[in-house]
């Protein structure tokens, strides 16, 4: 089950102050809160939230697209890109900290970074961000509702951060049964923390990614998360 603890409840709970970005920064936040290994934890909308793995659905979802980009790559010895699962976002502007279900970025990136033996990865080595929905936390994937705005009880959602750190794509995967869908966002607005355009298409549909890309992707084995 997905958890979100905000600073508040960490500071009543342990005497601390600081930010959580602060906090998760030095490395005090896991031990502070005891969080096992293997699992995710991220800071979205300054909440601090933990997610178990993946159900194996969602992973074959993630293993599609990487397949995906695999067969381009054999298929053409100079397409660019590759993809890779789990792997940190390193962002300063945003004082959130995201963990992408997938990212797609240039292979020369992956290359230096794997000899750099980084930690994570930057805004900008990284072309795509995929997310695939899961029951307990995919309002914080999505864009915020319009009703939830004018309440303003809608803290900042991934689709907000990733546009005000300007990752050029980002695909959402929504295995809600209300939309079995999958949505490309692109041109993001930094300062409005907004992508302008978006493209979906239902599961079964193939889809299409754009250039640079330029690969298809099919959906017939992508089903909603059962209710």
């Amino acid at each position: 089950m997905t958890q979100a603890v905000t600073s508040e409840l960490i500071e009543a709970s342990h005497g601390t102050d600081g930010s959580l970005y602060d906090l998760w920064k030095s490395g005090a936040l896991v031990d502070l809160l005891e969080i096992p290994d293997g699992v995710n934890n991220e800071i979205i909308g300054g909440k601090y939230v933990v997610s178990p793995t993946p159900t194996v659905p969602h992973a074959c979802i993630l293993q599609d697209i990487s397949d995906a980009f695999a067969r381009a790559s054999v298929g053409d010895p100079q397409f660019a890109w590759t993809c890779l699962q789990v792997v940190s976002l390193r962002q300063e502007s945003v004082e959130d900290q995201y963990i992408p279900d997938l990212v797609v970025l240039l292979k020369e990136m992956r290359t230096a970074a794997r000899k750099a033996a980084v930690r994570g990865l930057m805004p900008d080595e990284i072309e795509m961000a995929v997310e695939v929905t899961s029951p307990g936390g995919a309002g914080r994937d999505r864009p915020p509702t319009t009703a939830h705005r004018r309440a303003r009880k809608q803290r900042r959602t991934k689709w907000n951060g990733y546009a005000a750190i300007e990752i050029p794509y980002y695909l959402l995967v929504d295995r809600s049964p209300k939309a079995a869908k999958t949505t490309l966002y692109s041109i993001p607005d930094r300062g409005a923390g907004a992508y302008l355009h978006k493209e979906s298409w239902e599961f079964g549909e193939t889809l299409h990614l754009p250039e640079p890309f330029d690969i298809e992707i099919e959906t017939t084995e992508w089903e909603p998360w059962w209710l």
